[in-house]
């Protein structure tokens, strides 16, 4: 697959001579990734020049501008995740490529219309239902891979925006429509290529969750307003034989920082476990950028763990630095692993106290004593709306509590 990678990327980069130059037209475009079974999910772009565009996803903007040209050839590289399409750009304006993620040895087929705004094609069928509200919900039920989510819906006329909330995070910003009886949602962040259709009814949903080219599984949901999941702070935990929590990991220059290190003493530490790959990660990373900002005090600490798909340490301390410019991260990142962060049972062993590893990101909060007063799974970014706005006061409310607590 890395050849195939490397052939299409020649095959498009190189012109048959010519010497002009096309770039971008002004205005919005409709892309599409052709993923499992031939779908189409589809997402909208602007481009605000040549070297400028934005994705939308619901009230989501992704500012891109990391494009090149060549010849007839472009490729955009979406901020901070290592996703980048690759296309040909047609005298129509069309671009024909793909989205491809080189980690995974991934490639989309990947095709954009110009002056188009429609997200999913236009459609005469009226909404037969609202789905606005909470929707309990089971992804591949009665399998060994079962789990169970929460969606989170706002409907106006036909147009649908909200989430997918799991025990380990949310499926960020979806948006899509009701065309008569079925349910059609899309994003595309650079990282995350999802698309969800299903079939529906005053209370219930019956459909396939789509990602990227390479998974496909059903889902079953019906209406109930007041569903709740799991509490996230009951599922990773301390094991028993362990009375504290502890890290010795290398920042992106080589220094080695541990949790016993003096800058740690008599402070509260918020320990989060995460990867640059990761969307959860970085609406999280983001949160935390901001209440560092907003909580200028020197008795909290927060550092990251590091959990690579990089193949190599200089690549991953890359992706790292990458992260930090981008959204102004002013903690500490320690590179925890590379290579295969997607096997949790080898994250776990980096952390052996821990019972498991089962979310990036995964938060750990240290009083001024180094106990651990709590775990929190997965993150409740800002496309869960309310849900969001709980967790943050909770966050805010909980930091506090340990920052005023005599040492």
């Amino acid at each position: 697959m890395r050849f195939l990678v490397l052939i299409f990327s020649v095959l498009l980069f190189i012109s048959c001579g010519k010497e002009k130059i096309l770039t971008l037209q002004k205005g919005n475009y409709r892309a599409v990734l052709e993923v499992k079974d031939n779908q189409k999910l589809p997402f909208i772009f602007k481009v605000e020049n040549d070297s400028l565009l934005t994705i939308f996803n619901a009230d989501e903007k992704i500012i891109v501008d990391e494009i090149s040209y060549f010849n007839d050839s472009i490729k955009i590289q979406t901020p901070v995740f290592e996703g980048y399409i690759i296309a040909k750009i047609k005298e129509s304006g069309n671009l024909e490529g793909f989205f491809i993620k080189p980690s995974l040895d991934r490639v989309v087929d990947f095709r954009a219309t110009p002056q188009t705004k429609n997200r999913f094609n236009n459609t005469t069928n009226k909404s037969t239902t609202n789905i606005s509200g909470s929707w309990q919900t089971v992804f591949s039920q009665n399998t060994d891979s079962s789990y169970i989510a929460k969606g989170i819906f706002n409907q106006r006329n036909q147009k649908v925006t909200g989430t997918f909330r799991t025990t380990t995070g949310d499926y960020r910003y979806l948006e899509g429509i009701v065309d008569g009886d079925s349910l059609k949602l899309s994003t595309f962040d650079g990282a995350h290529a999802f698309l969800f259709k299903a079939k529906i009814t005053d209370t219930t949903m019956n459909g396939f969750f789509y990602s990227g080219n390479h998974w496909k599984e059903p889902f079953t949901a019906k209406l109930n307003n007041n569903y709740q999941l799991p509490k996230e702070e009951n599922l990773t935990y301390i094991k028993e034989g362990y009375n504290r929590f502890s890290f010795s990991f290398p920042d992106t220059k080589g220094r080695v920082i541990s949790l016993n290190d003096a800058e740690f003493d008599n402070k509260v530490v918020v320990v989060q476990i995460m990867g640059t790959w990761c969307p959860n990660c970085l609406d999280e990373s983001k949160f935390l950028v901001n209440y560092l900002k907003n909580h200028n005090n020197k008795k909290i600490k927060v550092v990251a763990l590091a959990f690579e798909v990089a193949k190599t340490r200089a690549v991953a301390y890359q992706r790292i630095n990458r992260l930090k410019k981008r959204i102004g991260v002013n903690y500490p990142i320690l590179l925890a692993q590379y290579g295969n962060a997607a096997d949790k049972t080898l994250a776990q062993r980096k952390l052996p106290m821990l019972n498991h590893v089962i979310s990036y990101p995964t938060t750990i909060f240290i009083d001024k004593n180094r106990k651990v007063r709590k775990i929190h799974t997965g993150f409740n970014g800002p496309a869960t709306g309310e849900e969001y706005e709980i967790f943050k006061k909770e966050f805010e409310s909980f930091v506090d509590e340990l920052v005023n607590e005599k040492e």
